[in-house]
């Protein structure tokens, strides 16, 4: 946000439904993609923003990219980290994860309460660490264990996280729980069922996809196989994938490179209106 504001973009970062300081639904319907959307288009209209550039990683990527789909007319352009657009396929997400058996943490995540259970084992801010310093290839667990009791916390701070830090992110999800940001997976099925009337659909918004080098979801997402066949570009067409060292929070952990990215992207925009 301070690399934006330098470069005099007006920058803002609200907390998703489920987050920090936003309210925390309990009924798993009230986190579809059509209300976490909503939400931002509520925030542009709420600030008299009638378009803007809008930048995501993980589930935020996957909001930004619906933000695309749902409403190009209130985006000027995107960047997305970590997770490209996938159009919707034949079979919802869920049951194309059942194949990957029980230890992967999705299949976890999508039964309610089991993951609040095995998190409440811990304190949260070993939770937040042990994926925080994931290096694995895929998160999955050995059969009958659960990912949380697989992944491990390093006792030393992260390298590119103070305690300090880390302690601020816990005190959020103290005050929150899981259950909210656990809610966005437990949506996957219903949302497939929903987007039916977007099938086959492009992301038409000019758009930058940063891709990690050592993401965990590299391979169990098929990630940089569909990203280096050409998948993303025929689904956004008005794509380009930048391909850089890092892990899933490359933004915190390659955070200069991650602003040089975004701020060059960007630039192109300022330009073209300079000249227009």
């Amino acid at each position: 946000m301070a690399a934006l504001a330098a470069r005099g973009f007006r920058a803002l970062a609200p907390d998703l439904r489920g987050y920090g300081d936003s309210s925390v639904p309990a009924d798993p319907a009230a986190y579809s993609i059509f209300h976490i959307v909503g939400d931002l288009v509520a925030l542009l209209d709420h600030l008299r923003l009638p378009k803007v550039f809008v930048v995501g990683h993980d589930w935020g990527a996957q909001v930004a990219w619906h933000l695309c789909l749902f409403r190009p007319d209130r985006v000027r352009a995107a960047v997305n980290l970590g997770i490209p657009y996938f159009p919707r396929g034949p079979r919802s997400m869920p049951e194309s994860f059942a194949k990957l058996g029980d230890g992967f943490y999705i299949n976890q995540f999508l039964e309610p309460g089991r993951t609040e259970r095995a998190f409440g084992r811990h304190d949260v801010a070993t939770v937040l660490k042990q994926f925080y310093a994931a290096e694995i290839d895929e998160l999955m667990a050995p059969p009958g264990v659960e990912i949380i009791d697989f992944l491990q916390a390093p006792s030393s701070p992260l390298p590119w996280m103070t305690d300090d830090e880390l302690g601020q992110y816990a005190e959020k999800f103290q005050k929150t729980g899981f259950t909210g940001p656990l809610n966005y997976y437990r949506m996957m099925e219903s949302n497939w069922r929903l987007t039916a009337p977007w099938s086959g659909a492009k992301i038409i918004v000019p758009a930058k996809f940063i891709l990690s080098k050592n993401d965990s979801g590299l391979q169990s997402f098929g990630t940089e196989k569909y990203v280096k066949s050409g998948g993303l570009e025929s689904n956004v067409p008005n794509v380009e994938v930048s391909i850089i060292e890092g892990h899933h929070f490359v933004q915190q952990e390659n955070a200069e490179r991650v602003n040089s990215e975004i701020l060059s992207f960007l630039d192109k925009f300022a330009s073209e209106e300079a000249s227009a």
